[in-house]
């Protein structure tokens, strides 16, 4: 995905987000995994997830 794919798929995510933290857990963890993506701190298409925040 490109930064701008990335950008467009966050704030689609964002736009359904409810306001519920438990409706909104796995949305939550979604944008978190995208932007972990555009700012680098996560390798693109990498399925390992992160050890440090415990995503």
């Amino acid at each position: 995905m490109t930064k701008e794919q990335l950008e467009v798929e966050i704030k689609s995510l964002e736009g359904q987000l409810t306001g519920d933290m438990f409706q909104d857990m796995d949305l939550r963890d979604k944008i978190h995994n995208l932007k972990m993506q555009l700012s680098g701190t996560k390798p693109m298409n990498q399925q390992i997830e992160c050890v440090g925040c415990g995503s």
